[in-house]
């Protein structure tokens, strides 16, 4: 899992959010914080107390190219 640090324009205080290797939100701050770093560290924090082991799968995203390869000839 991991630990990220967001704010909006409506609201400048930091706020910590945990998500899974799925990107599903699993927790999130309920307070604000007055910089990224103390969000990151009070999450950091949160993540370690909850002990929990992440077996969700990355999401696969597909990549669309027009890449034809090398050596291709007309």
């Amino acid at each position: 899992m991991l630990v990220a640090a967001f704010n909006t324009p409506k609201d400048l205080a930091w706020r910590w959010r945990i998500v899974n290797y799925a990107g599903e939100t699993v927790a999130e701050s309920p307070e604000g914080f007055a910089s990224i770093g103390a969000a990151l560290e009070d999450g950091g924090k949160k993540l370690v107390a909850m002990n929990v082991v992440d077996r969700s799968q990355p999401v696969a995203r597909r990549r669309w190219t027009s890449f034809r390869g090398r050596g291709a000839t007309s």
